[in-house]
């Protein structure tokens, strides 16, 4: 089993959720996180900025500033990591800075609290026939 850990763009959570759920992976956790890259940048502001919001050109300046993000985690048999991967990537990927990372991360044991169920059983994310598309 892999934990799959992917920080996206906060405006891409539905249609990520709805990507994942069309490819068989129902089950997942959300949190809304704070964070930057190299970049210096808040794209956010910037954007707020060229609309003409004061609030948002005061705000630039040299120092980074952290962006919403949405951190995704996911549990998923070690065959289904790629399909996972592949998801997201496509749904996220502009070839612009801050389409977001993706980390797997190896699982030793998931137990379902509510059933004692142990190992995969314990995972909804078990998809049959992997529905790639």
């Amino acid at each position: 089993m892999k934990e799959v850990m992917a920080i996206i763009r906060f405006n891409m959570m539905n249609v990520t959720k709805r990507a994942l759920a069309d490819a068989g992976f129902y089950s997942l956790t959300t949190l809304k996180v704070m964070g930057r890259g190299k970049a210096a940048v808040d794209y956010f502001l910037i954007q707020g900025a060229e609309t003409g919001h004061e609030e948002a050109a005061a705000q630039l300046s040299a120092s980074p500033k952290l962006i919403p993000k949405r951190l995704i985690t996911l549990v998923v048999p070690d065959d289904q990591v790629q399909i996972v991967i592949k998801t997201i990537t496509e749904v996220n990927q502009t070839g612009k800075k801050g389409d977001g990372k993706i980390f797997v991360l190896p699982v030793s044991e998931a137990v379902r609290v509510r059933t004692g169920e142990t190992g995969e059983k314990a995972i909804d994310n078990v998809v049959k026939g992997n529905p790639a598309k």
